[in-house]
């Protein structure tokens, strides 16, 4: 059975594959771990049968320098095979986490309502699970059969009664999964939405705070903390119940099993030395029936944060696509781009088909609703769902290595989101900050001597700048990331919604530098000073292109003189009829 069968199967499969010969050597050592078990036993039985008998003191110092041998040798064998399992679960994050965050980050983008935390949540289950004592009871567990038998040799019933409670346990742990398993997965899937609620609401803390919102939220948060413990307490209360008759029926064999031995000695058919092995046996027999009934919780999480990673995996693979070794040219084109969202019946963008040439300034209008930011965003290759094609340079977007193309596209978009780091790192777009280029991205923003006025300059943390900042000045170091590299594609989605006339002014002058420098720039503004510079104007109206065309004819279009009908202008792309 090779890797690819379990890659087909799963992507964490072919991973897991990787460790099988640590899984191969922790079985070794569970099986030097599980002979040596016998040890304890075959020791009283000498001790009973030979040094009582003999009165020697020989034979019982070296049984016991024996015992003490073998002691050592499975301490040694015990603590090898948990430090490889540890090794290897490692090992294992180290291969998966990166794959995990780039998942996760793909599914936040698609909008899957995935949070990056809840993952590597899973992950972390998966690895604690990996390297604790569920693993160490599978391996144990095909030696209750063999400990069972030893105590069959030892007297039939010795082996009837180890028998009948190792299968009392496996039933109880089979009715512990059938009783627990519901309520675990529910508590995991209420305390992930608890969780997620209480973040997504601190993020617009001070809207909360400003409009007296606080006890609505408190009691809406109240009433989702009240469900989950709810359910965590009838979680709780069914484990409980497990564990009580658990351990009640391990309390039970003990006695049991020491009570039927001395039974057994008082009729002559056991002697006292077999009895206790028979006693040490037995418990070694449902230790690792007992530690899968105690791990069954543990169990369940690592299962349920494995199938969360297999589907995450599978959904979003391996990043392949076309290796980006020189800047673009510049040249977009759009052919059938629509774009639709989850819940909404009609599409946001109907069917657009537009050329545009490398090295000008398009600004998009339209009336609010239109599309101008979806819009935006498939032009950088971001919106989630989308058919018909985005082309750079006569090149899919969706086939260029997106990772290398980032370095040649800057964006803006609406709601402005600074990362943490300092004010370089987060203009360098948190790679190598070159001095050079951010000064430049930052003047060309005209934030630069703003930035120097800062405690600490372009080191100054962002959770100290960010309470320095108004709007404005975020957007505008925004703008100046956007800029960082000198990209060839530039998207600016209201970068002057925020900004004085000194912004507005630095913004012109950075467009307009663009321009001149030969990069295709693509603006969503309706603000005069932008508009005055564009080289065409397309106008978006209900997810449709209504107008493009020359920015002198677009705007007669739009404004005609009075008493005549609006024109066409020449090279529209789009009908004219009503969206």
């Amino acid at each position: 059975m090779s890797s690819v069968f379990f890659a087909q199967r799963n992507p964490l499969n072919a991973i897991l594959w990787q460790f099988r010969r640590e899984l191969l050597a922790v079985g070794a050592f569970s099986m030097l771990v599980n002979l040596l078990m016998l040890t304890p036993a075959i020791y009283m039985l000498q001790v009973f049968d030979r040094v009582l008998t003999s009165y020697s003191e020989l034979t019982l110092l070296v049984v016991s320098l024996l015992a003490l041998f073998f002691f050592a040798v499975m301490a040694f064998a015990e603590w090898v095979r948990s430090r490889l399992l540890v090794r290897a679960g490692v090992r294992f994050d180290a291969l998966v986490n990166v794959r995990v965050f780039q998942a996760s980050f793909e599914a936040s983008l698609n909008q899957a309502g995935r949070n990056p935390r809840e993952a590597f949540a899973d992950l972390t289950h998966l690895r604690q699970f990996m390297t604790g004592n569920g693993v160490f009871a599978f391996f144990d567990a095909p030696w209750v059969p063999i400990y069972i038998a030893v105590c069959w040799l030892l007297h039939p019933w010795l082996g009837i009664i180890a028998l009948l409670f190792a299968l009392i346990l496996v039933v109880i742990a089979w009715f512990g999964h059938r009783l627990t398993q519901g309520g675990h997965e529910e508590v995991a899937e209420a305390g992930f939405k608890l969780s997620g609620f209480v973040q997504s609401k601190l993020r617009n803390a001070e809207t909360v705070e400003a409009m007296g919102m606080l006890d609505n939220l408190r009691r809406r948060w109240s009433g989702l903390n009240r469900q989950t413990l709810d359910l965590q307490t009838r979680a709780a209360d069914r484990s409980q119940r497990v564990q009580s008759f658990t351990k009640f029926v391990q309390l039970t064999q003990q006695s049991l099993m020491l009570g039927a031995g001395a039974w057994l000695v008082i009729r002559g058919e056991l002697n006292p030395g077999a009895m206790i092995a028979a006693n040490v046996l037995m418990g070694r027999a449902l230790q690792p029936v007992q530690l899968i009934v105690a791990s069954w919780k543990s169990f369940i999480t690592a299962r349920l944060s494995y199938r969360r990673l297999v589907d995450l995996l599978a959904a979003y693979p391996e990043r392949t696509g076309r290796s980006v070794t020189e800047a673009p040219q510049g040249r977009m084109a759009l052919r059938g781009l629509k774009a639709t969202a989850t819940g909404r019946a009609e599409p946001i963008l109907k069917g657009i088909d537009a050329d545009f040439n490398a090295g000008e300034v398009v600004v998009i209008l339209g009336p609010s609703g239109s599309g101008k930011s979806t819009l935006a965003r498939c032009l950088m290759g971001v919106w989630p769902q989308t058919e018909g094609a985005v082309l750079l340079d006569d090149v899919p977007l969706k086939d260029l290595d997106r990772h290398a193309l980032g370095a040649y596209l800057g964006y803006l978009p609406q709601d402005v989101e600074l990362l943490e780091g300092t004010v370089a790192e987060n203009i360098a777009r948190l790679g190598t900050v070159d001095a050079e280029k951010v000064i430049s991205a930052a003047s060309a923003a005209g934030v630069h001597d703003m930035i120097l006025r800062f405690p600490q300059g372009y080191d100054t943390p962002m959770g100290v700048a960010g309470g320095l900042l108004s709007g404005g000045q975020r957007q505008r170091i925004a703008l100046a990331r956007a800029l960082y590299g000198d990209p060839s594609v530039i998207v600016l989605d209201e970068p002057n919604a925020n900004l004085d006339d000194a912004g507005e002014a630095a913004l012109t002058l950075a467009v307009q530098g663009l321009k001149q420098r030969g990069k295709t720039v693509f603006v969503i503004s309706h603000r005069g000073g932008i508009v005055n510079i564009a080289d065409r104007l397309l106008v978006l109206v209900g997810g449709e292109i209504r107008l493009l065309g020359p920015r002198e004819e677009v705007l007669a279009a739009l404004h005609p003189p009075a008493g005549t009908a609006p024109a066409t202008p020449h090279g529209a792309l789009a009908p004219t009829t009503s969206a």
